[in-house]
């Protein structure tokens, strides 16, 4: 545990240190905050790729999807601990960047904004830190490890979305990547952050050989409160990604004419 903790907090900030030196000194031309921007996508990109795999190995090994167990279903969350952590600071920085370039505005109204813009999110990493860890690292007893698993893949849209950031910032959003990349974050997206209920679900039912329906009164009452408590946010921000491809995918009526 604690060597995990400890490598986890050495990689996450690690990274990105070192992501940030290098497109400074290949990319002199960039601003603090483009280097900042991007080297925070490439650690989130790559926590997501750590975590999609960690789930899919899981998933994998668990034939029975209430008490399998595999190894990565703990060791990760506390090499998570750390990133999420990070990853607080890390959005922080790009708004301290930002805001810096555009105008000299004291810390403390950049942080009381910080907070203000970015409450959701802030208020998912703290829910992970503070609920979802104790309830899969102990609560949880032997049981479930499938379903942690399941909740590692959701990560998979991570790194579609953070390449629609960093061509946004490059503004490259008028490009044929961008709008490819638009698809395969929509479809990741609805996949492997809702979707991916529905499969869990329904993993119990074949397993128990019941009904999908019947599921939801099979289950622990925390279950389906923690489910709801997940998806919640992820319907959200699937709207929000919806509203952006139905304007990316708008052409204006006069490029049409034209």
């Amino acid at each position: 545990m604690l060597l995990t903790l400890a490598w986890g907090s050495l990689f996450f900030p690690g990274l990105f240190a070192l992501c940030t030196w290098g497109l400074r000194r290949a990319r002199p031309e960039w601003t603090d905050y483009d280097c900042v921007m991007i080297s925070t996508r490439v650690v989130s990109s790559a926590q997501a790729v750590f975590a999609t795999g960690s789930g899919i190995a899981i998933i994998r090994s668990c034939k029975n999807v209430v008490t399998d167990r595999h190894w990565l279903a703990q060791e990760y969350v506390w090499f998570l601990i750390p990133y999420m952590v990070y990853d607080i600071y890390a959005m922080y920085l790009c708004d301290w960047y930002r805001i810096k370039e555009q105008n000299r505005r004291h810390s403390l109204i950049i942080f009381r904004n910080f907070l203000s813009k970015n409450r959701l999110m802030i208020t998912h990493h703290v829910a992970i830190l503070l609920v979802l860890v104790p309830i899969a690292q102990r609560f949880r007893g032997e049981l479930g490890d499938f379903f942690v698993g399941c909740i590692f893949t959701a990560e998979l849209s991570t790194p579609f979305v953070s390449l629609g950031k960093i061509l946004i910032q490059l503004k490259k959003q008028h490009t044929l990547l961008y709008k490819v990349n638009g698809i395969l974050t929509l479809t990741t997206f609805f996949s492997c952050r809702i979707l991916l209920f529905l499969f869990m679900y329904w993993s119990y039912a074949q397993q128990k050989d019941i009904s999908l329906f019947q599921v939801p009164f099979r289950i622990p009452v925390f279950c389906n409160v923690a489910n709801a408590f997940l998806i919640a946010p992820q319907l959200y921000w699937f709207s929000l990604l919806c509203k952006k491809a139905v304007g990316l995918f708008d052409t204006p009526p006069a490029e049409k004419d034209g």
